[in-house]
């Protein structure tokens, strides 16, 4: 081949040369170094006005992380292995800065015991109603049951009854609240290393909303595992839901022991449904086996 017909100049070895280096770029990697690496200045970060973009509705509470502190600092400060759980440290929580909701007050979600802390709310939601309507709705569950043994229906016709109503009772209490999260159990050996791949996946907007990890309660057995709650906005987005979970999944955070991780919706927390309630409501309503 002449030079005037060549892209390149030299001798046919150097000429040879410079064509595999074309036919063996990879844009792809050349892309990912670039935004690790750009070999240019880059532009210098307005740190104050960064900051003042960012969204914490945990600001003030102590068992949060804090947008003054770093997250290795948060973790240092409030490590769950070693963290007692007490009244003023009921859960360790971390919230997604990119995503803004509304401020949460200490007091939130203590209409029944043991629930004092989920997700912070969406705009324009009212706890308060969320719990009054669920439970009243529940009472109809139970209501119905005992009308139809008064009336003396089989078993079968009840057990039937029973079932539509639970079903239609659940959809009514999801109408409630949307927001929900998945639930990944480890032991407090591992637990602090789990916490720290969420607390900084979430923190970095590759997660949901929000999470919380249960400190060392003082009054079980220390060998019991461990919860974390990774929460997402809303449960109806099934897309949303099924990214986190692969988020999770790439973490190593999922069926790291071969079992399924549970997706439970805040609403039912707030009014007491949980595994083995009296309504007969199942707790969860995803698990990590569905598809999305």
């Amino acid at each position: 081949m002449d030079s005037d017909d060549s892209d390149f100049y030299g001798d046919e070895v150097v000429k040879q040369g410079l064509r595999d280096c074309v036919d063996n770029f990879d844009v792809d990697r050349w892309g990912r170094m670039q935004k690790t690496s750009t070999g240019r200045p880059q532009r210098q970060t307005n740190f104050a006005e960064e900051a003042s973009r960012l969204h914490n509705p945990y600001s003030g509470v102590p068992y949060a992380w804090q947008l003054t502190e770093t997250v290795d600092s948060f973790l240092a400060r409030l490590p769950p292995a070693t963290t007692e759980q007490n009244k003023d440290v009921p859960w360790i929580f971390i919230c997604n800065p990119y995503i803004p909701r509304l401020r949460k007050r200490q007091n939130d979600g203590g209409f029944m015991k043991g629930n004092e802390d989920e997700a912070p709310a969406e705009e324009g939601s009212m706890l308060s109603l969320i719990v009054e309507g669920g439970m009243e709705r529940l009472e109809l569950v139970l209501r119905l049951k005992k009308r139809l043994e008064q009336a003396g229906k089989s078993s079968l016709v009840i057990q039937k009854e029973m079932r539509k109503e639970r079903m239609q009772a659940a959809q009514d209490i999801l109408n409630l609240a949307h927001a929900g999260k998945w639930l990944l159990f480890c032991s407090p050996a591992e637990v602090n290393e789990m916490w720290e791949l969420v607390a900084k996946a979430t923190a970095n907007n590759e997660l949901g909303i929000a999470a919380k990890v249960a400190p060392r309660s003082p009054f079980e057995d220390q060998r019991k595992d461990r919860i974390i709650c990774v929460y997402t906005a809303d449960f109806r987005d099934k897309a949303d839901v099924g990214r986190v979970l692969q988020r999770l999944r790439e973490l190593r955070l999922v069926e790291a022991k071969g079992r399924l991780v549970y997706y439970k919706p805040d609403a039912f927390t707030y009014i007491g449904i949980s595994y083995g309630n009296i309504w007969g409501i199942g707790a969860s309503i995803y698990s990590s086996k569905d598809l999305f």
